[in-house]
C-alpha cells in the first residue's frame, strides 16, 4: 500500500530530524531522502514554497550520498537542518 505525501512529508522529516540530533546519517537514508523527494516534487498537492525547500534537501542528500566523511556533511549542515524542518513544519 503507498503511502500519502503527508507520511512522507514526516518520514522526511523523522530522517532530517535524526541527522540533526546525532550529527550522523547512513547513504541509505540519503537514498531515502532521495526517493521521498522525488515523489514529493512531482505531487500536484505540494506546495511550490515546499518543492523549494525539497529541492535544497535533495541537494543535501545527493551530495551526502556521495561524499567519504558523511558525518561531516552531516554537521556542517546543522544549521540548514534546522530550518528545513522548520519550513517544512510551517509549510506542510
Amino acid at each position: 500500500m503507498p503511502i500519502n505525501h503527508t507520511h512522507q512529508i514526516d518520514i522526511l522529516k523523522d530522517i532530517l530530524s535524526n541527522h540533526q540530533l546525532d550529527c550522523c546519517g547512513t547513504v541509505a537514508e540519503c537514498e531515502q531522502l532521495e526517493r521521498l523527494i522525488q515523489s514529493l516534487l512531482v505531487n500536484p498537492n505540494i506546495e511550490q514554497s515546499v518543492k523549494d525547500v525539497l529541492t535544497d534537501v535533495y541537494t543535501y542528500s545527493q551530495t551526502g550520498k556521495y561524499t567519504q566523511q558523511l558525518e561531516n556533511h552531516i554537521t556542517s549542515h546543522q544549521n540548514q537542518l534546522s530550518n528545513w524542518i522548520s519550513d517544512i513544519d510551517q509549510l506542510s
